[in-house]
């Protein structure tokens, strides 16, 4: 079967954007592929963390992947610094390989380290070198196909770059994935401009729907959200954004076409459409809601999880490093 590696920092919960643009498709994976998703806590401490909430950030993030699907009898789940002595110890064999001059030439690079500032502020070597610790992370699971968003692409074409140059210089030890653009199944835009991505970083929380929101506050989230001063509900991107967005939430969130819904609410009202886009969006995601107070209800059974995926992990991963540590003429143990 077709290998395939994802993963998502701990940077905080959810929102509807990440579910519809990436975790139905990790879910719907699970039955055509050998998956292995991870949460990559030790790419979350390059910009700066806080200590008191990333353990809690990573077991909620762990969370949220099983009750929307994520299978652990169908997949590999497992924490990145669960194997961080594989993880780390390939990213080093990968760093000679790699040169400084193309790090410091990855957009995501030069883009997060303009926005260090602070007194004590400064750009680490771990964000430099964050493109290599990916590396490892997909190349020591033999991934064919790493799914990801257009923004991620170089990553990947890195990943080949580190990986072949060193299957070039110590011989054919690691796949070389590709990258997938697997269709979202909404583009979810912030509900207060809808010009821009749902995001996790919005300065406001109003734009975006959390996984763990409940009914009344997606109610009031979905009434507030931006539309035009008309009130007849068309699909048209250019001119009615907003309107359009929530057309495209509901068709995801229920499984009809746009023009059904434009049939069906053309005349309506935004009033009455809004009520019905909120509806269908708590009835989508009241079952993970009630999955996921299970999971918190019951720690010990996510790290019974967490722990057995790691194990499954490591199968594939410490064979793959110790390849790699041979073919470099490293002396055994």
């Amino acid at each position: 079967m077709t290998r395939v590696f994802s993963g998502m920092q701990p940077t905080g919960g959810l929102h509807l954007g990440n579910h519809l643009g990436a975790l139905v498709n990790w879910v719907r994976m699970q039955d055509t592929a050998d998956v292995t998703y991870c949460v990559v806590d030790l790419h979350a401490i390059t910009m700066g963390h806080d200590p008191a909430i990333l353990a809690d950030r990573t077991l909620g993030l762990a969370m949220e992947f099983v009750a929307a699907g994520v299978d652990p009898d169908r997949s590999t789940l497992f924490v990145q610094s669960h194997l961080g002595d594989v993880h780390a110890e390939m990213t080093w064999l990968f760093s000679s390989v790699t040169g400084v001059g193309e790090l410091q030439k990855m957009p995501q690079y030069r883009e997060k380290s303009e926005r260090v500032t602070g007194k004590h502020a400064q750009v680490t070597a771990g964000l430099l070198t964050y493109p290599v610790l990916q590396t490892s992370d997909i190349l020591l699971y033999d991934a064919d196909e790493v799914p990801v968003g257009e923004d991620q692409r170089h990553h990947i074409e890195i990943a080949r770059d580190i990986g072949g140059r060193f299957n070039h210089r110590y011989g054919d030890v690691f796949v070389l994935p590709r990258a997938i653009f697997p269709e979202a199944a909404a583009r979810v835009m912030d509900l207060q401009d809808p010009t821009a991505k749902m995001s996790a970083s919005a300065d406001s929380d109003k734009g975006r729907i959390n996984l763990q929101d409940d009914p009344d506050r997606i109610l009031k989230k979905v009434r507030s959200a931006q539309t035009d001063s008309g009130r007849d509900v068309a699909y048209d991107r250019a001119d009615k954004a907003g309107i359009s967005n929530l057309l495209e939430v509901m068709s995801a969130a229920t499984g009809r076409s746009i023009d059904d819904l434009v049939e069906e609410y053309a005349d309506a009202g935004y009033g009455t459409f809004k009520g019905a886009v909120a509806e269908a969006v708590v009835e989508l995601l009241r079952p993970m809601q009630e999955r996921h107070a299970e999971l918190a209800a019951d720690p010990g059974e996510m790290q019974r999880i967490l722990a057995d995926g790691a194990a499954k992990a490591r199968e594939v991963s410490a064979p793959r490093l110790a390849a790699a540590k041979d073919a470099m003429g490293f002396l055994p143990a």
